[in-house]
């Protein structure tokens, strides 16, 4: 198809639910693209972080084209031995406990709540408390559970039993406690809420509070998750084990998965006909993700998105010094936000015409998040076009 026909079809034939940026993309290849016209990008903010192993990583791809060939679906009331090999995988580097495989962040945000309600109902419990500035996805629930408003208008009414307080206020959360209460919900990290990173004496405080309550410590990892802060889970810099993580994004390295681990002592809240996914940890995607998982541990990428993201850090903290638009810089490992006393759409469009692709939300928040493997003159290359693209625009 022609360029102009491309668009027209999009126009045409397809729901205006997305922001669109007027690129098509044809080729990747660990922290490059390229458009339909040839152009080099350099991608800064791979897929909102579904890309941490980068584009069409060779590990990812060696076990999609050696699985294609052979079985595409399998039905979930039937056994197969790589959605075995990634739960034991999942569990491995994570706590002792289960997995329910679906899709998408969305769906494992939905299978986290559904379980939290099937856990409280002997005691008729079912509010979760979640966070302002939170995002947990559009589904009804799970945009019920979001905190922020301007996903939830017109959607209205939304299911109940969610009661929204303010990050990390701990006495916010004790007062909204009651006895209805089932679990609290949040990301460590808030990324489509600003970069904003949870103290460690507040989640230590909540893990407290769900002991001592018997309620469920719920981390949303679908953005974290996956080596992004530095370490697998986001969890792990805080000294707490959760009772349940939602993961998804950069778990199937490009490809759409889902997933809920809950502790030991859960895993058979939600028994058989309670809850299911047609697609959920296919053969396919299965394949790509223990290839995330071998190139994670081959290429040390852990140890690499740490020493990146500080290096990184060190570079934006040297800005915050000498640009007055820049109010704060937040974030850990390679998820790190750039908060302007400015609007950062022109800052976004103007890196983007210089070939390098960030994102930027809350309207003033800069997102970087490139991927686990970038290397230090991407990186050079990346900060040298955002730092004059700063200066053009710095009041």
């Amino acid at each position: 198809m022609k360029i102009d026909e491309i668009f027209n079809v999009y126009q045409e034939n397809i729901m205006p639910t997305y922001n669109k940026v007027p690129l098509i993309f044809v080729k990747g290849k660990g922290s490059k693209l390229w458009d339909i016209r040839g152009k080099l990008y350099l991608d800064f903010f791979p897929g909102w972080g579904a890309g941490n192993v980068g584009h069409c990583h060779p590990k990812v791809m060696q076990g999609v084209r050696d699985q294609i060939g052979k079985l595409i679906f399998v039905p979930n009331n039937y056994y197969h031995p790589f959605q075995a090999k990634l739960a034991k995988e999942l569990i491995y580097q994570s706590f002792p406990g289960k997995v329910f495989f679906c899709n998408s962040g969305a769906e494992a945000n939905e299978a986290a709540i559904k379980l939290a309600r099937k856990f409280g109902a002997l005691t008729n419990r079912f509010e979760i408390i979640t966070f302002t500035n939170a995002f947990h996805g559009r589904t009804l629930a799970t945009l019920a559970a979001t905190g922020q408003k301007k996903y939830q208008q017109g959607f209205e009414p939304l299911p109940e039993g969610f009661c929204q307080v303010k990050f990390n206020d701990l006495a916010a959360v004790k007062a909204a406690i009651n006895s209805k209460t089932v679990g609290i919900m949040l990301e460590l990290i808030q990324g489509e809420g600003g970069i904003n990173v949870a103290d460690k004496d507040f989640v230590l405080a909540l893990r407290k509070i769900c002991d001592e309550k018997k309620l469920l410590l719920m981390i949303d990892e679908v953005q974290t998750g996956i080596g992004r802060t530095g370490k697998m889970f986001a969890y792990q810099h805080y000294g707490v084990i959760p009772d349940l993580i939602t993961l998804a994004k950069s778990l199937g390295g490009g490809l759409p998965i889902g997933t809920l681990i809950v502790k030991k002592e859960l895993g058979d809240t939600l028994s058989f006909g309670m809850h299911a996914s047609t697609f959920g940890g296919g053969v396919v995607i299965c394949r790509a993700a223990l290839g995330v998982f071998k190139a994670i541990e081959q290429e040390k990428l852990l140890k690499n998105s740490q020493k990146m993201g500080e290096y990184i850090l060190a570079k934006l903290q040297l800005w915050s010094k000498t640009f007055p638009i820049i109010k704060e810089i937040r974030g850990l490992g390679l998820m790190l936000g750039i908060e302007l006393s400015i609007a950062g759409k022109p800052i976004v469009e103007k890196c983007l015409a210089r070939g390098l692709l960030i994102n930027c939300t809350h309207e003033n928040v800069l997102r970087l998040m490139p991927a686990l493997n970038i290397s230090k003159n991407e990186i050079d290359k990346a900060l040298s076009i955002l730092e004059q693209v700063l200066k053009e625009c710095g009041v």
